[in-house]
């Protein structure tokens, strides 16, 4: 054994000394102070309400099937831990793009090359989101998006039907009692 190996054991024989020796305690102890600043809350209400989606939708594309089988693990599990209503999870279906060229420029017709594109999509549904969580999950998931794949987000709102709608439009127009002719 070398200089380098011995001082690693002996290292390593230290550290286990010092362990067995250290007294045991529990490390559970909380403190209950509370604490007054004279400076403001950098926290500001506001009155507006929140917006609400009825359908978030994570349309995720690559060409490596199996990194989009890994981030469809990681987002899915993500939006379990943050409370997130996943509606569905599909895979529609690949898209795959061939181009054919010529092998040298100078060479026939029939000497050829054929390359191929495989792209494929992973689609996560989420439903009832509010503007807040689906900003933070949305963030979150798009920060760790690996290399060489690509997201789309379509986010469907829902609103208060306006007050001129809610009336019906027959109530403000005389309806004539005679008949078409």
């Amino acid at each position: 054994m070398g200089p380098r190996a011995l001082v690693a054991r002996s290292g390593h024989k230290k550290y286990n000394i010092i362990r067995s020796h250290l007294p045991q305690t529990p490390s559970t102890s909380f403190h209950t102070a509370t604490v007054f600043s004279s400076t403001p809350s950098l926290v500001t209400v506001t009155e507006e309400p929140d917006v609400l989606y009825q359908k978030v939708s994570v349309l995720v594309k690559g060409h490596d099937r199996a990194v989009l089988d890994s981030y469809e693990y990681f987002a899915t599990l993500a939006a379990e831990e943050l409370g997130v209503n996943i509606s569905k999870v599909y895979e529609p279906g690949k898209e795959i793009d061939r181009l054919t060229l010529l092998k040298s420029v100078h060479i026939f017709n029939k000497h050829r090359v054929q390359y191929e594109m495989r792209t494929h999509y992973r689609c996560i549904e989420l439903s009832h989101l509010t503007g807040c969580t689906a900003q933070v999950f949305l963030e979150y998931i798009q920060r760790n998006l690996p290399e060489g794949v690509a997201m789309e987000v379509t986010k469907t709102t829902m609103e208060k039907v306006p007050d001129h709608i809610l009336e019906p439009m027959w109530k403000d127009h005389p309806v004539d009692d005679k008949p078409s002719q």
